[in-house]
């Protein structure tokens, strides 16, 4: 390896060694603090389920260290190990079209990466999940899943494949700007469709059985000036008893989605105040800004991208005797990962603060923030969320605010 290729490698390994270096710090201190019930939360915690809480964190983040790790020794072999110059000169000495090839190229590697992953899964799955109470999914259900996803993704990709590696063929000077549209165009479509045709593949949608709730949620949203085009109960429970909900399609398909778990664990209040917090995020257009500063940011991405492999210089670091774009890409994601990885505390400080700004709107619209207090508990009780995250940790990685604080930011309010 060149000088530049040992300096990549480095600045990897020092990226891994402080995510590390991060986790450890967060398990010492849930090992610390973990059975400490914090301020304020006496009448809703209790010392048994902090200790379930802390048995079911530190064994997902050990399985979390192993998994890092096979990760990383398979991607620094790929990458600086020659696997990758001589799988992409293995590609492309079958001559096919440029096309074909990009999509070979990628599936291909998807394809090794879904399996590599398997017994990963598995474990998490039928183990971890199982073991706390989490799992509900049979290993039919599973299977079933598995090659659902292996099919839409594969007939996903042929078409973003297709169009992309299409347009590079039909503007080498400006596909990157044609790319970059027809992503943007395809995902918008994606957001439209999938309300209909993808997400039924895996779970059954109905209308809201509970009396009355989808008309105090229609009113309530209306407070925020959205309007939704229905409220679906997803049946979430066969796979797991995590409890969530999510806003979901665009335009006119815009609906609401709630778990029958979230129905089950949750009084009518508490519903309208977790939605109430997603009306916050609309009313303040944080949807809208993220969209936006995401496109952008992936403008300014792939025509950066772009510029690189105008040039050989980045095929010379990594050794690849055979220079194409496609190789190409899979350089520059790697590179990409190195240096946005210092961004990271920046994006998640932007989010928690939008999580407040929703918070404060969701007291608003529910006349006091006690049901979204409330709620958040429940939710942290039922997903054995961690309450005791080290400031660091949280500072890099959490998008939300750790529940204590955020519940005692509520409380002020």
């Amino acid at each position: 390896m060149n000088h530049f290729a040992w300096l990549a490698l480095g600045a990897y390994l020092l990226t891994v060694a402080f995510t590390y270096f991060l986790k450890f710090k967060n398990l010492n201190h849930l090992k610390k603090h973990g059975t400490e019930i914090p301020a304020g939360f006496e009448e809703q915690i209790d010392a048994e389920l902090l200790k379930k809480t802390m048995a079911y964190t530190i064994e997902y983040s050990q399985f979390g260290f192993v998994t890092s790790i096979f990760s990383n020794i398979l991607i620094l072999i790929f990458i600086f190990g020659g696997i990758l110059d001589a799988y992409n000169s293995w590609v492309i000495s079958w001559h096919w079209s440029f096309i074909f090839t990009g999509i070979v190229f990628f599936l291909l590697l998807s394809y090794v990466h879904t399996f590599l992953s398997i017994p990963f899964d598995l474990y998490a799955t039928f183990h971890i999940e199982n073991k706390y109470g989490f799992n509900t999914q049979t290993p039919r259900l599973w299977v079933a899943d598995f090659f659902k996803s292996i099919v839409l993704s594969t007939i996903l990709f042929v078409i973003v494949g297709g169009g992309v590696f299409g347009l590079i063929q039909i503007s080498p000077k400006w596909w990157w700007l044609f790319v970059w549209g027809f992503i943007f165009i395809f995902s918008i479509f994606m957001n439209y469709i999938s309300p209909y045709v993808i997400e039924p593949l895996f779970n059954k949608y109905e209308p809201v059985k509970i009396e009355g709730l989808e008309e105090k949620i229609k009113a309530l949203l209306k407070k925020a000036g959205i309007k939704v085009s229905r409220v679906f109960q997803m049946d979430a429970s066969k796979r797991s008893k995590y409890v969530n909900a999510y806003f979901g399609g665009i335009g006119k398909t815009k609906r609401i989605v709630l778990y029958d778990t979230l129905l089950e664990k949750m009084n009518q209040d508490e519903i309208l105040a977790v939605l109430a917090h997603e009306a916050g995020h609309w009313k303040k257009k944080h949807v809208l800004k993220s969209l936006v500063a995401l496109e952008l940011f992936s403008l300014i991405s792939i025509f950066i991208a772009f510029q690189i492999l105008q040039s050989d210089w980045i095929y010379e670091i990594f050794g690849i005797t055979a220079p194409n774009l496609l190789v190409g890409f899979i350089l520059i994601s790697f590179i990409g990962g190195i240096l946005s990885f210092p961004f990271s505390p920046i994006t998640s400080y932007l989010s928690r603060r939008r999580e407040y700004q929703a918070d404060r709107l969701a007291a608003e619209f529910m006349g006091g923030a006690q049901y979204l207090i409330t709620a958040l508990i429940k939710l942290s009780k039922d997903n054995l969320s961690n309450l005791h995250p080290h400031p660091w940790y949280a500072a890099f990685y959490y998008s939300h605010p750790p529940v204590v604080e955020r519940i005692n930011h509520l409380r002020k309010l």
